[in-house]
């Protein structure tokens, strides 16, 4: 579904990736993991639109992203959430979720001012979706409560909601389960397979690995802005590249014990 072809992005003379390709397939759980200042953030903000590559191509089904704005580009079929929650705290868990549904309202202007018989058949769709989203997420019953209500992995399950509310067919994560507890963990994997199952592909930066390697159907590895190494969740946790690069050398140039963290 996405492609990225020796994409290459630098900030005056800072080179920030390198080369980069990689392949998300339809249907499928596709994790970008690395240390800290890798590129990850980088590639999604050049997938969605936020910055443009210095070189090399992106993707959908074929036809490239480069140059399309971030709306276009939500047009395309692509949703992403962020590492740092952006919901709108002062309105209800389904008002949030329905600010995500706005392009498929049509009624316009006038007919939203007038409240016509055409706007309010859409609210009431839209509100129905949004409430179906939420239960997806287990948030349905607080659909009515205040966002600034929720616990910090629950603001970070509706961000996926209203993400999903946009009708994407790839959904990009970026780290989705920060600030969870290991119950939520446990709990929003259940969902995103869930999600997966419906038709969607993900596509997701995370930096817990025992979530990334019990979710993702491949891998891709980042080291400074290089891929070191894709494939199958196994590979990945016994590559030596991998392991050296979260683990290092010690002084003797001999690699340290152990794997990829939360596998050693």
């Amino acid at each position: 579904m996405l492609e990225l072809r020796s994409v290459s992005r630098h900030f005056g003379g800072l080179q920030v990736l390198q080369d980069v390709s990689l392949t998300v397939p339809a249907g499928g759980i596709f994790g970008l993991i690395g240390p800290n200042g890798a590129g990850k953030t980088t590639v999604f903000n050049l997938v969605t639109g936020l910055l443009a590559p210095s070189r090399g191509e992106i993707l959908l089904d074929g036809a490239s992203l480069v140059g399309r704005p971030p709306h276009r580009i939500t047009q395309a079929g692509i949703a992403r959430t962020f590492q740092n929650i952006r919901v709108f705290k002062a309105m209800s868990l389904l008002d949030n979720v329905v600010v995500g549904l706005h392009r498929q309202l049509h009624a316009g202007w006038p007919a939203t001012l007038l409240a016509l018989p055409r706007f309010r058949t859409e609210e009431r769709r839209a509100r129905e979706r949004a409430r179906e989203l939420l239960s997806w997420v287990r948030l349905d019953h607080k659909a009515e409560e205040l966002a600034d209500q929720l616990s910090y992995g629950e603001q970070r399950k509706l961000e996926l909601a209203r993400a999903l509310a946009t009708e994407p067919r790839l959904l990009l994560l970026d780290e989705p389960v920060a600030g969870m507890n290991s119950t939520e963990k446990t709990e929003l994997m259940r969902e995103l397979v869930n999600i997966r199952e419906r038709g969607y592909t993900l596509f997701m930066i995370e930096h817990d690995m025992r979530f990334v390697m019990g979710l993702c159907e491949r891998i891709a590895v980042l080291n400074f802005g290089r891929i070191i190494a894709q494939g199958p969740p196994e590979q990945i946790r016994n590559d030596p590249q991998v392991i050296e690069a979260y683990l290092g050398r010690d002084d003797d140039g001999d690699d340290h014990d152990g794997a990829v963290p939360g596998h050693g």
